[in-house]
């Protein structure tokens, strides 16, 4: 599960600053429909990551 989760959280990092190089509206306090969507996959992603990096092992 981690490692899937990474990866998605990679994804979405990638795809979201893709979007944000080629898109004209975007910027870094405004967002297009599509650069909303991508950012907050991305920032649901990195939280979720986080948090399971932050859990205790054992």
């Amino acid at each position: 599960m981690a490692d899937g989760l990474y990866q998605r959280y990679m994804k979405a990092a990638a795809e979201y600053r893709t979007h944000a190089a080629q898109c004209r509206t975007c910027t870094q306090a405004r967002r297009c429909t599509d650069g909303q969507r991508l950012f907050e996959s991305f920032a649901r992603l990195q939280d979720a990551y986080l948090a399971q990096q932050r859990r205790p092992r054992g």
